[in-house]
């Protein structure tokens, strides 16, 4: 019996950020060197977003300046460094309403469904912990039976949808009558640095906070059938992409090497999901990618190293022009826009992957099937 992702929904946070005003804003710390100033310009222009997302409302200028602020200081324009408590505080204040958001989207998407039909949670987040955590609030706050079973897969970083996907389409084969909810939400912002180090100013050119929730369920639906899902370490890359808990916040390693690595392995990388026993897929074959936007220069090194068209890479760069990189949720936002957007037609293969530490590489197979 097929697995299909049935919907997927966001949710994002109220203060919007412009990428040239927050650039501004990180180019006028005092403690910069030229070289700082000059590679927070490039990396802000260069990124290729014009817009993200955050619960920091201290960045907001229609709000109250706060008599004691935490992470930016609007009456001297100096950003702050809060200690990681102080920002994880924030994230227990906000995370929730975003992950509670998005799974209620996800659930009122699927109208046949009610809460009493989830079977199982998986709560997805590398940015911020909790306990009761996320998991917890969202069987209390959605109405879900008190025997809902929970799982949270806590700071894998930005490809931890893929696993995340993959544990609910195993507990959907083991029974045909489970109904899992998959919730992401990601708030980067509450780790942002001012810096003069290059991953560190690259870190807060790109990150951005966000959900993403889907429901999942065996039988024949509308939307992504899953296919397979695939797990690829590149050889070479444990140093150029992590992500470490520091004095003062979560610290993301993020090389400029990442793409080049990327480059090198994608197509080793694709060859257990599209060439094995069950199938032999050619590249060409496959109408729709739904590729993490890690940065602009990975999505170029992929679309060029596939030969990919630049509609096949539309959803990703929208996502990444519009919303920024929200590590975990951000696929499943490009994945939406691949549902959303593509014309009623027969079904249709979607390759997806995602990236993250070690270097990690995540890829899934999906059917778009359309009602």
């Amino acid at each position: 019996m097929p697995v299909t992702i049935r919907t997927i929904q966001t949710s994002i946070p109220a203060v919007k950020l412009g990428q040239s005003e927050i650039r501004d804003v990180f180019a006028a710390q005092e403690h910069l060197t030229r070289l700082g100033r000059r590679l927070i310009h490039t990396s802000f222009d260069s990124a290729a977003i014009s817009t993200r997302y955050s619960c920091v409302a201290e960045f907001d200028a229609s709000t109250p300046v706060p008599q004691e602020p935490t992470f930016y200081d609007r009456t001297t324009g100096a950003l702050l460094s809060p200690t990681t408590r102080q920002r994880n505080q924030h994230y227990v204040r906000h995370a929730p309403q975003l992950f509670i958001q998005a799974a209620r989207r996800a659930l009122e998407a699927c109208p046949d469904l009610s809460p009493g039909d989830i079977t199982h949670v998986i709560t997805v987040s590398c940015t911020g912990f909790y306990n009761p955590g996320p998991d917890y609030q969202l069987v209390r706050e959605l109405g879900l039976k008190p025997s809902t079973v929970r799982h949270h897969l806590g700071f894998m970083g930005c490809y931890a949808a893929f696993p995340a996907l993959r544990a609910a389409w195993d507990f959907c084969r083991a029974d045909p009558k489970a109904v899992v909810l998959v919730v992401s939400a990601e708030l980067c912002t509450l780790h942002v640095h001012s810096s003069n180090d290059p991953d560190t100013i690259m870190g807060s050119a790109i990150f951005a906070d966000g959900a993403a929730a889907a429901v999942v369920s065996s039988g024949e639906h509308s939307g992504l059938a899953i296919e397979d899902f695939q797990t690829t370490l590149t050889p070479v890359g444990e140093e150029a992409m992590a992500w470490n808990i520091g004095d003062h916040g979560f610290e993301m390693v993020l090389g400029t090497y990442v793409p080049h690595i990327i480059d090198e392995n994608i197509t080793g990388a694709l060859q257990p999901l599209l060439h094995n026993g069950q199938r032999d897929i050619p590249v060409s074959e496959i109408r729709h990618w739904g590729i993490h936007p890690g940065g602009r220069a990975i999505l170029d090194r992929i679309q060029k190293r596939l030969e990919l068209t630049d509609e096949q890479l539309a959803p990703a760069r929208r996502v990444l022009r519009d919303y920024g990189n929200m590590s975990s949720a951000t696929v499943l936002f490009v994945l939406k826009d691949i549902v959303e957007s593509a014309r009623r037609e027969p079904p249709e293969k979607v390759c997806a992957m995602a990236f993250g530490p070690g270097l990690t590489v995540e890829t899934g197979l999906f059917t778009l099937n359309q009602e």
